[in-house]
């Protein structure tokens, strides 16, 4: 009789633990993670936009070269990709180095992973874009009216370490067709360098967002060589944040004064982030 209860509360306990796990999701998204976008959505067909990311592959610590895989955080890449897709445009995806471009493997976690995850995990041509990415140094900023710097722990190594990208931010800002630029999360390292033509920082002066310090701090990663809010700061830009009981579940999208840079605070940004960006470029036509 003893085992059989023990046996019967053992199935209890690990029907219970199971309902939480199903139910993990669902909990994560009420609480903000990845929020649906309900605003309008626009259609702009014959528009391009190019998609940048990482090329850095390890969450590595100061003076070590092993650690945890990580790379572009899987939804800050698809929910630009389909919502620019979606909208008509024709998306090219772009990394620091070129060639196949690193996934954080845990952005595919069952309890985070999204419907736009799901998608590109059975879309055989943005998995092909994504192995034979574009190399900064190669890509024409003059062909695309949005341009979208993708996030992850990844860029936190190699963007604003990047003087090519630096120069095709600020190529882009002057280009012919004055192109929306934005980026997401640790995707807005990727603006911290450019300069204008007067060879002053070109976001210096603007209201602009990314991920917290304090979300940094709450994940416990303050190890990595650049913090968004920090040299968005150092780079003179008006920083703006929502915030919640943890920033994981917060978000926050600002756009600068000009509507030139679009910018999201985490990874609960990059819909209505992409969405905003066709929205200013479609208000233009």
């Amino acid at each position: 009789m003893k085992n059989k209860k023990i046996l019967t509360t053992f199935a209890v306990l690990i029907s219970l633990v199971g309902v939480f796990l199903l139910s993990l999701p669902t909990i994560l998204h009420k609480s903000g993670l990845h929020p649906e976008y309900m605003g309008s959505s626009v259609n702009l067909p014959g528009k391009r936009a190019l998609v940048i990311t990482t090329s850095h592959a390890v969450l590595s610590k100061p003076g070590e070269a092993s650690g945890k895989p990580t790379g572009v955080f899987a939804s800050e890449m698809t929910h630009p990709y389909y919502t620019f897709l979606d909208g008509g445009m024709e998306v090219d995806i772009a990394s620091i180095q070129g060639g196949e471009l690193p996934i954080d493997p845990e952005s595919f976690f069952f309890m985070v992973k999204t419907p736009e995850d799901e998608r590109y995990l059975n879309d055989p041509i943005a998995q092909a874009k994504v192995k034979n990415s574009i190399s900064i140094e190669a890509v024409d900023v003059n062909q695309y009216d949005i341009i979208f710097l993708s996030g992850g722990w990844g860029a936190a190594y190699d963007l604003a370490q990047s003087p090519a990208l630096a120069i095709k931010v600020s190529e882009s800002y002057y280009s012919d067709k004055e192109p929306i630029i934005g980026g997401v999360c640790h995707g807005v390292l990727g603006l911290v360098n450019a300069r204008n033509n007067e060879g002053n920082l070109l976001i210096a002066g603007r209201r602009m967002t990314g991920v917290t310090d304090k979300q940094i701090s709450e994940l416990g990663i303050e190890f990595t060589p650049k913090h968004p809010e920090t040299e968005l700061r150092k780079a003179g830009v008006t920083f703006e944040s929502g915030t919640a009981f943890l920033d994981i579940f917060a978000t926050h999208v600002t756009v600068d004064d000009q509507q030139r840079f679009v910018t999201g605070q985490n990874q609960n940004s990059g819909l209505e982030m992409a969405h905003t960006m066709m929205g200013i470029l479609d208000k233009r036509n």
